[in-house]
């Protein structure tokens, strides 16, 4: 419908047409049928993934009879904390000295995250940098060694060092995952995207290669650092196939090969509550880590995984 009025011009103006109060109220309904929808669904997939994680915290709280009798209810009844005063170390243990595997995982850990962040950054910064015969092919050949399934290495390891005469000691738990090929790249990958004039401006400024790594771009990369320190630390801490061929002395045990003992060596007489309990407490680690970091964490992957 219009209105035409004559000037000098022919104006045409449009007079719009008022929307239903049905149609309106129609779309609303639609948006929120659309939301409860969505929320729903989401809330469904977490309640089955937080489902089997709050069944093993309330298991680690229960009685053995109790377990036995209600295996999926939330509920312990009655309420004990003896397994974690096990687990803790605060009550003696018949089962096992978890509080001695869990230094041990955390000396590990700690100690295998300090050497990748510190070796892996040093790698991926020549790579970056540094121009040498052989680079590509030495770049060609970490690639390749992340293709490399590492079950495959693992009888190599085994002789190795047996061979050197460390097998069974914190070195042949540390020395052969000093360095990670996934580490390089990443680092390498953090390195190319920091502009080359604060490079050049501080080899200006006297500064030496190694100064100019640690002082002017490690700064420069930090959410890289933090995520590999992450990967580092969560990836050793959960390490199964090296610590359990390069050890079989029961005072050097990580808590993963323990808890795996735990459970080949007890079968059907296993105590599930104490089981989950020690199991729950390998998890605290690394959830404070992520959690702590977990800003960076997420800044640090966004930007590897494009290169500038």
């Amino acid at each position: 419908m219009a209105v035409v009025t004559e000037t000098s011009e022919r104006v045409v103006a449009p007079i719009s047409s008022p929307v239903g109060e049905g149609d309106e109220n129609q779309g609303r309904s639609w948006r929120i049928g659309k939301r409860v929808l969505g929320y729903t669904i989401l809330i469904i997939f977490a309640l089955i993934f937080l489902g089997p994680f709050l069944l093993t915290i309330a298991t680690s709280f229960k009685t053995r009879p109790d377990f036995a009798a209600n295996p999926l209810s939330l509920i312990p009844h009655p309420f004990t904390a003896e397994w974690w005063k096990q687990g803790l170390g605060i009550r003696a243990s018949e089962i096992a000295d978890v509080p001695r595997w869990f230094m041990n995982s955390l000396l590990v850990a700690g100690t295998l995250m300090v050497s990748r962040v510190f070796l892996d950054s040093l790698a991926g910064y020549a790579l970056a940098r540094m121009h040498f015969p052989g680079r590509r092919l030495l770049f060609a050949a970490v690639i390749g060694i992340i293709a490399v399934p590492p079950i495959v290495l693992l009888v190599p390891k085994f002789l190795v060092l047996d061979e050197l005469g460390i097998y069974a000691t914190y070195w042949a738990l540390i020395l052969p995952l000093a360095a990670d090929a996934t580490g390089i790249f990443l680092m390498k990958q953090f390195f190319e995207q920091v502009p080359r004039e604060l490079e050049e401006a501080a080899r200006i400024d006297g500064a030496g290669v190694f100064r100019i790594w640690w002082s002017v771009l490690l700064p420069v990369v930090r959410p890289g650092v933090i995520t590999l320190a992450i990967l580092s630390f969560q990836g050793t801490w959960n390490e199964f196939p090296h610590m359990l061929i390069a050890n079989n002395d029961p005072d050097l045990y990580t808590l993963p090969v323990g808890l795996a003992l735990i459970r080949g060596t007890q079968g059907e007489d296993l105590n599930f509550p104490f089981f989950l309990a020690t199991a729950t407490l390998t998890m605290i680690p690394v959830a404070i880590v992520f959690f702590v970091f977990q800003r960076y964490f997420v800044r640090g992957l966004m930007e590897g995984a494009v290169k500038g």
